[in-house]
């Protein structure tokens, strides 16, 4: 069976207590691969590689880096239809989509970074005196990057090449749930001649290995994407360092339509951030509004679209969902279902069993769920579900939804439907999150902040607030 090492140094070598952990096919629900273990130990010696090539790597040219980033870049596009079969193996999503969206976008991250990083502009002052204040931006050192199972390369390389590019070394932790494409990331850096030492990346559990490199005083920064849960821990190890921390966090996020909502154009829209990689994507929104005067006409639709979802094998074209990533995952979000409908709800949508062919039989596929008459202190309504599973609920007013919306703990995204422009400022204006979309979707500009408030997260990335992360400023006063 094929085993997953770690990269440290610029070679690949088996964790040092040699266990490793099986890695489960979501489509197929057996074996896949082994994927190191690693342990404290494993962590240290990939921190005291990004130390030994720091020195270095932070005085190479903003240039240099930058064509690094660019030939990685070319390397992942020429083996383009491998890392999207691996990321569509690993997490079950269709082949499809990780065509379309994973890898295309994984690209996209590191050229931005490699241009961005070529004209970043910073700040000097002149005083009354003459004096002459300017700022630097340095390196901070080794940092940490955590990314999670449901879009692992795209999120990896988000932070990846902002890291990279402004001087730091990394120690990379991805899920042990996906780590195929974060290895062939690793072939990639091989194949480039990145110096050894500038990317690290260690596999393992998050107990172990993320603990680790959150807590260790020789990481100067977090950044993280996962869960709430995961995100207080981290929090709470890199504090006592007192390290930089990154935290992208879960949502909860409301989809609210106005009554002037074009039904036709926006249904399809609404079945996409609702079900889109199987509803395992923290934007998705799993919390929809509608006014009364469309509610009737807007569930009958939307529930009649939601049915024509096909859900299989996510090596086929036609599949538009594929298998949730894991058994316990599984098992977490249809015990979510069963507790809605326990507290009263009723489920339009996604009660019908599938029956699937081998070699997918024994995946872990699941309909995409509708439920309607949830009141809002529901945990349906208050906890991150994290699959193909929403509610849909009226409202008479607009500030009715605005307060459905913000009573969460989460404050990640919503979006806004509607035709009334001026109403959608004002309304977004209310909305406690990071991110609304009015009329769209999951359009990401990388030159924007992207992050989340309340139990959402702590801090923003994106364009130069990533380079801002990934360095300190250092201001220089001269007296002419």
């Amino acid at each position: 069976m094929k085993k997953i090492n770690n990269f440290i140094n610029g070679q690949w070598q088996n964790p040092v207590s040699l266990s490793y952990l099986d890695k489960i096919s979501p489509r197929t629900g057996q074996h896949l691969l082994q994927v190191a273990d690693s342990n404290e130990l494993d962590v240290i010696q990939a921190i005291g590689a990004g130390k030994k090539a720091f020195p270095e790597w932070s005085t190479t040219a903003p240039t240099k880096r930058s064509q690094y980033l660019r030939l990685i870049a070319q390397q992942i596009e020429k083996r383009r239809d491998e890392f999207a079969w691996a990321e569509s193996q690993d997490t079950g999503k269709p082949l499809a989509l990780a065509k379309t969206m994973d890898i295309p976008r994984s690209i996209h991250n590191l050229h931005f970074f490699a241009e961005r990083i070529l004209h970043k502009q910073e700040l000097c002052t002149t005083m009354e005196d003459g004096s002459l204040n300017y700022v630097v931006r340095e390196p901070l050192g080794v940092v940490g990057l955590i990314t999670p199972w449901n879009l692992p390369l795209y999120l990896l390389t988000w932070k990846l090449a902002p890291a990279l590019v402004t001087g730091n070394t990394v120690v990379c932790k991805p899920s042990e749930l996906t780590p195929t494409t974060t290895h062939l990331l690793s072939e990639v850096c091989h194949e480039v001649g990145l110096p050894p030492g500038v990317v690290n990346i260690v596999h393992g559990r998050g107990a172990t290995a993320g603990a680790t490199l959150a807590s260790h005083p020789g990481v100067s920064a977090i950044s993280f994407t996962g869960g709430t849960e995961t995100g207080e821990k981290i929090q709470a190890l890199a504090g006592s360092t007192f390290k930089k921390v990154s935290l992208e966090l879960g949502g909860k996020n409301a989809v609210i339509l106005l009554k002037d909502a074009p039904l036709d154009k926006i249904i399809p829209e609404i079945i996409r951030s609702s079900f889109l990689n199987q509803g395992e994507i923290c934007l998705c929104g799993s919390k929809i509004l509608v006014q009364e005067s469309i509610y009737q006409e807007f569930l009958k639709r939307f529930v009649e679209e939601t049915q024509k979802i096909v859900v299989g094998d996510p090596m086929l074209d036609s599949t538009f969902m594929g298998a949730l990533i894991s058994q316990h995952h599984f098992e977490k979000v249809q015990k979510n279902i069963a507790q809605a409908l326990k507290e009263g709800g009723t489920q339009l949508a996604g009660h019908e069993p599938l029956h699937l062919p081998e070699p997918i039989a024994q995946g872990y596929f699941l309909r995409p769920t509708v439920i309607t008459d949830l009141s809002n202190c529901s945990p349906l309504h208050q906890t991150e579900i994290f699959g193909p599973v929403v509610t849909v609920n009226s409202f008479k007013y607009p500030h009715e939804a605005i307060k459905w919306a913000n009573n969460s703990p989460y404050g990640l995204s919503a979006s806004l439907w509607t035709q009334d422009i001026s109403k959608a400022h004002k309304l977004a204006r209310d909305l406690q999150v990071g991110t609304v979309w009015i009329n769209c979707w999951l359009k990401r500009d990388l030159r924007v902040p992207f992050g989340g408030v309340k139990h959402s997260g702590v801090g923003r990335e994106g364009g130069d607030y990533s380079l801002d992360f990934f360095t300190e400023p250092k201001t220089i006063c001269i007296q002419l």
